[in-house]
């Protein structure tokens, strides 16, 4: 097989020196590294002018749209690889990712996708947990994610995470991330709906706590700053949440969700009950609710909207013919 990685990146010069460190030490060589970069972005097309004899395939690719989805699909495009391993410029991959993603996909043909632990580093502090649930959908629409604090053995999931995922080219037979989705740089949940859509399809998706890299959460360049509050991201996050799972529940669960959603949510994506929880905590609690009450309904006009054109599932007699 050969293995093609997809590394977006904006301005993270030194965390994307970090990530290709990690990528030139694995026992597993990748065959290309595809390095999607922004057209405006100087500083990082400066330094990547010093990787030409690094030892790594690289290949720089170029992007004219803000948001990682746009750089992604450009990569996706472009890559040449069975196999397609996504991590984030802040993020190093352990020397035995690639070894053991290859592994993965050799040992059933059925598997789309893989993905594994992403270890958090807050500077030199590791956010540190075990869960065995990780990446599920709940049945009322609640998506559990946990990736980075997964123990446990190899298993099937509904959802991998963006800084740790691989898919088989055969798999996606071209499918490709939802350009509907919100937001200028992270673009929160992107993930959802492209493995949902693997999953509708009959494909299995592996978590693997052992396939692991190291992530060390940079600054991003739009309106999520990760841990701040922002209601424009809230909103975009929800948002986004929203469309993608309106999109793959049934018609029974899409109303389930919604009033879960509406009326209870999680602490992340506030509902009326969490918003009650917090209220004597948190000063901002109220802003929160709004901000998820406003994505709920973006998510569900986008949706409406978007009732013909949504993107297609991979085809499911690909799957039937491994």
């Amino acid at each position: 097989m050969l293995i093609t990685v997809l590394v977006p990146t904006y301005r993270r010069c030194k965390d994307l020196e970090r990530c290709l460190t990690g990528l030139k030490q694995q026992i597993r060589t990748a065959d290309e590294i595809l390095i999607m970069v922004r057209d405006t972005d100087i500083e990082t097309w400066e330094f990547l002018k010093t990787l030409e004899s690094n030892g790594l395939p690289t290949r720089l690719l170029t992007v004219t749209v803000p948001g990682v989805i746009a750089a992604l699909n450009i990569g996706l495009d472009a890559a040449q690889g069975d196999i397609i391993a996504i991590t984030d410029d802040d993020a190093s991959p352990h020397p035995d990712w690639l070894a053991r993603i290859e592994a993965h996909f050799e040992a059933d043909p059925c598997m789309a996708g893989v993905g594994g632990r992403d270890w958090v580093y807050h500077g030199t502090q590791l956010e540190n947990g075990s869960r065995q649930i990780v990446g599920k959908l709940q049945w009322f629409g609640r998506v559990i994610g946990n990736h980075h604090i997964g123990v446990g053995e190899a298993r099937e999931v509904d959802v991998l995470k963006g800084v740790n995922m691989s898919y088989r080219r055969l798999a996606m037979a071209g499918l490709r991330l939802d350009s509907r989705l919100q937001g200028t740089g992270a673009q929160v949940h992107y993930e959802i709906g492209f493995c949902l859509s693997l999953r509708r399809a009959g494909w299995k998706l592996i978590y693997d706590p052992k396939v692991a890299v190291d992530h060390y959460p940079s600054k991003r360049f739009d309106s999520d700053q990760r841990n701040q509050f922002n209601a424009v991201a809230m909103t975009n996050a929800v948002c986004n949440e929203t469309l993608m799972l309106l999109d793959h529940l049934s018609l029974l669960r899409r109303l389930v969700f919604l009033l879960w959603a509406i009326l209870i949510g999680t602490r992340q994506a506030m509902g009326l009950v969490q918003w009650l929880r917090f209220l004597p905590h948190r000063g901002a609690a109220t802003q929160k609710l709004f901000a998820c009450l406003q994505g709920r309904w973006q998510g569900y006009q986008l949706w409406q909207y978007h009732q013909g054109d949504r993107p297609l599932s991979p085809n499911s007699q690909i799957r039937t013919s491994n």
